[in-house]
């Protein structure tokens, strides 16, 4: 039976900044397909509509960070399969990490049971400016 789970953006002050609705096709998935199916997503909502800009869980190549999301130049297309990669690459790295129901995911194998309440969040992790 297909599952529907919307995920959001975190900050880690727990402010929400964005979320996207996937689907899944039972209630069981796995951390990585979490990543995947989520990045799929949100590439294939950029590149239908052409936003000016992406507000993605990785930044893509060549776009420049702006204060609502990632800036590319006009017309171009995100390929998904390069952002997953670079998403799996941060995951591991502690880039971001996720919490589902409020407990943190610790790896890319681990299972995820979608409930009618299920929450999963994307909390992002930005590396401190010192002087």
């Amino acid at each position: 039976m297909p599952s529907t789970l919307t995920v959001s953006d975190q900050t880690v002050t727990g402010k929400t900044t964005h979320s996207v609705t996937l689907e899944f096709p039972t209630e069981r998935t796995t951390v990585r397909e979490l990543i995947r199916s989520r990045v799929y997503q949100e590439v294939q909502d950029y590149n239908r509509r052409k936003p000016e800009t992406f507000q993605g869980l990785v930044r893509p190549t060549e776009a420049e960070q702006t204060l609502n999301g990632f800036k590319l130049r006009a017309g171009r297309e995100i390929d998904w399969k390069r952002q997953f990669e670079k998403a799996i690459d941060a995951f591991g790295r502690n880039g971001f990490f996720i919490l589902v129901d409020d407990r943190q995911a610790e790896g890319l194998d681990e299972e995820v049971v979608i409930g009618r309440d299920t929450r999963v969040s994307f909390v992002r992790l930005v590396p401190l400016v010192g002087g």
